[in-house]
């Protein structure tokens, strides 16, 4: 159940490619028909399907005008520049404030809707909070169905990714995260990611750049790992094992980049309310 003390709007940008017959259509459905979750945006971003994705994200756009949106990449950028521009695109178009939220969403739902709710209510009771991501922990009591080597793997991913970001975190790659939508968020999104699949922790090492030596929080105290009550491997993953060796370098970038003597990155700066214009999608 969305709280009802939220005052602002909360919108989810859910990249999709090729997601003809995955697309759990019928539970964005009913999650919009319902009253409770009506200051809930959907956005789903189309990253260049070959097959008939944009017809019937388009469809359900037609029955939920008020709540789902389209957002058309023509051409195939990959996932990360799905949710970068797809995010890039809500905060311009809505104007978003920091009293609004902006998520990413898996849209095979590995991750249930009714996982927002918490999500909004941690942002709202805890104002210092601008991030809260999903982390599966198989606790007694909740319900966490995953792939044996599938999570001996990620455990071993996520050990490396913490060991890269200098952050005592759980679980990178959980594909929901929710952002308080702030200045430096507009910021982190503004630069295409470079670490592919990866770009979560990415992000996350940007945030982490742009707060050394500053007097803002750490990124211990602004981000909260939410245990999720539900998860499940949804057959049909695009990542095949070179992409998962590749992410090895990735890290191993992510650190170059970002953390070692030589990293260069720096943030772009925008200024608010005039947001910045999305860079093309250069392929």
């Amino acid at each position: 159940m969305l709280p009802t003390f939220v005052a602002g709007v909360t919108h989810v940008v859910v990249p999709c490619y090729n997601e003809e017959t995955r697309l759990p259509q019928q539970k964005f459905l009913d999650f919009t028909a319902d009253l409770e979750n009506s200051e809930i945006r959907f956005t789903f971003v189309n990253d260049g399907s070959k097959d008939g994705t944009l017809k019937i994200l388009n469809e359900l756009a037609a029955q939920r005008p008020d709540q789902i949106a389209v957002f058309d990449m023509p051409q195939n950028g990959g996932k990360a520049e799905a949710v970068r521009n797809g995010m890039l695109h809500v905060l311009s178009k809505y104007n978003l404030e920091t009293s609004d939220y902006v998520a990413f969403w898996d849209g095979d739902l590995a991750t249930p809707l009714e996982t927002l709710a918490p999500f909004i209510s941690r942002l709202h009771s805890t104002p210092s909070l601008e991030m809260v991501f999903g982390a599966r922990i198989a606790l007694l009591g909740r319900e966490i169905e995953r792939e044996p080597g599938r999570h001996y793997l990620g455990r071993v991913f996520a050990t490396l990714a913490s060991t890269v970001l200098d952050l005592r975190i759980y679980d990178t790659q959980c594909g929901a995260k929710m952002f308080r939508a702030t200045h430096d968020l507009w910021s982190v999104l503004s630069v295409p990611f470079t670490s592919g699949w990866i770009f979560d922790v990415e992000l996350i090492a940007r945030f982490k750049r742009m707060r050394a030596g500053s007097s803002k929080l750490p990124c211990e105290a602004i981000i909260y790992e939410y245990p999720l009550e539900s998860w499940r491997d949804i057959a049909g993953s695009k990542l095949d094992f070179m992409s998962k060796i590749n992410a090895l370098y990735g890290l191993a970038k992510i650190w170059y980049d970002y953390f070692s003597p030589m990293a260069s990155w720096t943030p772009v700066q925008v200024s608010l309310p005039n947001a910045p214009s999305i860079p093309k999608l250069e392929l």
